[in-house]
């Protein structure tokens, strides 16, 4: 249990910074706005788009930073190293469950968002 516990916190702390070093660095200036929606997300969706366990419908915390993010301007910043520690199907489906879904055929990092029919 202990050992879960700490791979999940590196994993969140890893991805905290990792988001973090990204937006400092890029060369695009970042507002304010993306910034704020990417700690949200952080901070209250981590937990439902992790790449370990199954879907699950994400709490009402969550959806409310979802639908006052600006997903494409995070989407943007999305890395594959950030890929790496989500799971992207997840992005999608806790995105639609939120009321916010993305658009199919878009894309949000590297991730092609697949068409509606294929989006559960």
């Amino acid at each position: 249990m202990a050992i879960y516990f700490n791979t999940n916190i590196f994993l969140l702390a890893f991805f905290t910074i990792t988001v973090n070093v990204i937006l400092s660095s890029s060369n695009n200036v970042v507002g304010q706005g993306c910034q704020s929606d990417v700690q949200g997300l952080i901070s209250q969706c981590a937990s439902y788009v992790k790449k370990e366990g199954p879907k699950i419908k994400p709490s009402p915390q969550c959806c409310d930073v979802i639908k006052k993010a600006d997903i494409p301007c995070v989407c943007k910043r999305l890395t594959a190293e950030i890929e790496k520690t989500i799971d992207m199907e997840k992005v999608v489906f806790v995105a639609k469950t939120c009321g916010k879904p993305l658009a199919p055929g878009s894309k949000c990092g590297a991730f092609n968002v697949p068409p509606a029919a294929y989006i559960g």
